[in-house]
C-alpha cells in the first residue's frame, strides 16, 4: 500500500452487534482493516456512544481566579477514587449546538452568565473506546454576572459545589493529584500559558564587544566588560534579569584549562558557552561597537526565534 494514497478505502465494517442501549449506546463491532503492508486484518471493537461534549473555564485576568465546581462521578469511586472530581463545567450536546449547550450548562452548574465564549479547541478524550469529541470553551467572569446559585439539575442527580481557585491554586492542584480530571487539566494548562501567564521579567543576554578593539589587553577587555555591565542594574531595576556570555564562560574556561586569551581551549569555549547560554534566555541586548562574537550571538538569537534589542529603551518594564 502507498502511504501517499490517502483516499484508499483501509475499513470495511462487517457486522455491528448492540451490547446496550440503556443509559447510552454499547455496541460491539467487527471489521476488516488495511494495513500498511497491504493485508487484510480482521478486528473487533467496543465502542461506547455518549455524543459529544463541551466544556468551559471561566476565568479573571484581573483577580487570576477560576471558577470550578465539584461533584460526584461514580465511577471513579468504583475504582477506588473518593468519587468527588473537580472539575470544568460541561455537558452533552444533546442536539444543540456546542456553543449554545455550554452557555447553558455552565449557567446551571456554576450560577453565572457568561457573554462571549471563546473555543479555542476539540479533542477526543478516549479514543479507544468512546467516540465522543469534546469542544472546549473559555469564557471571563466576573462577580456581577453570577445570577444564581448553580449546583446542577437536582432531576438529572446533580448536587455540584461552585469553587473559585486562584490559578496558581489550581494548578498546584493539578500538580498534587487533587485535580485529575482530564478536560480540566487541559483547560487549566491553555488558562496559563494563553490567558494568564506567570508575569515575570525577561532573562536578558547583553551582547558587546569583548576582545575586539582591545589587542588582547587585560585592561582594556574589562573595561569593554565594565562598558556592558552598565547596563545590568536598569535592566534588573525594571524586573528583567540580565546576564553576561563572560561571567560564565570565563571561569568555565579556566577549569577546562585556558592559559590565556585565543588558545586553543578559547577559541572552542568561548563562544560555544554563551550560544548554549542564550537557549536559556528570552532576548538579547546587542550593545557597543563592532564585534564578531556579539554579532554571532544576534545571529544565534535570531535563528531561536528570540527578539535582539540595539537599546535600553526598546525593552519595556516587567
Amino acid at each position: 500500500m502507498r502511504e501517499d494514497n490517502p483516499g484508499q478505502e483501509r475499513v470495511r465494517i462487517q457486522h455491528v452487534q448492540t451490547l446496550s442501549h440503556d443509559w447510552y449506546l454499547l455496541q460491539k463491532t467487527t471489521f476488516d482493516y488495511l494495513r500498511r503492508d497491504g493485508q487484510w486484518q480482521t478486528q473487533t471493537r467496543e465502542t461506547y456512544d455518549r455524543g459529544d461534549g463541551a466544556a468551559i473555564l471561566l476565568y479573571n485576568k484581573e483577580r487570576r481566579t477560576v471558577i470550578l465546581i465539584r461533584q460526584f462521578r461514580f465511577p471513579t469511586y468504583r475504582d477506588g477514587h473518593d468519587g468527588f472530581l473537580i472539575e470544568a463545567a460541561a455537558g452533552l450536546l444533546e442536539q444543540a449546538s456546542a456553543e449554545q449547550r455550554i452557555r447553558a450548562e455552565v449557567e446551571e452548574e456554576t450560577g453565572y452568565r457568561v457573554g462571549d465564549v471563546g473555543k479555542v479547541f476539540e479533542a477526543f478524550m478516549s479514543p479507544g473506546s468512546v467516540t465522543e469529541r469534546l469542544h472546549f470553551f473559555v469564557a471571563e467572569y466576573d462577580p456581577s454576572s453570577r445570577i444564581g446559585a448553580g449546583g446542577g439539575l437536582a432531576h438529572e442527580g446533580e448536587d455540584i459545589d461552585v469553587l473559585e481557585l486562584p490559578l496558581a491554586q489550581a494548578m498546584q492542584m493539578v500538580a498534587d493529584g487533587r485535580i485529575c480530571d482530564g478536560k480540566t487539566i487541559m483547560l487549566l494548562q491553555h488558562a496559563q500559558l494563553h490567558l494568564m501567564p506567570r508575569k515575570r521579567g525577561l532573562q536578558i543576554l547583553i551582547a558587546g564587544p569583548y576582545r575586539s578593539g582591545t589587542g588582547d589587553d587585560p585592561v582594556l577587555m574589562q573595561r569593554n566588560v565594565a562598558a556592558m555591565e552598565e547596563l545590568c542594574l536598569p535592566l534588573y531595576a525594571a524586573g528583567h534579569l540580565p546576564v553576561l556570555g563572560e561571567w560564565l564562560a570565563l571561569p568555565m574556561l579556566a577549569l577546562a584549562g585556558s592559559s590565556q586569551v585565543g588558545d586553543g581551549v578559547y577559541e572552542e569555549l568561548f563562544h560555544a558557552h554563551a550560544a548554549r547560554l542564550l537557549t536559556h534566555c528570552d532576548a538579547v541586548l546587542r550593545m557597543g561597537g563592532a564585534s564578531r562574537g556579539a554579532d554571532q550571538m544576534v545571529d544565534v538569537a535570531r535563528g531561536l526565534g528570540l527578539p535582539v534589542y540595539f537599546s535600553p529603551d526598546e525593552i519595556a518594564p516587567a
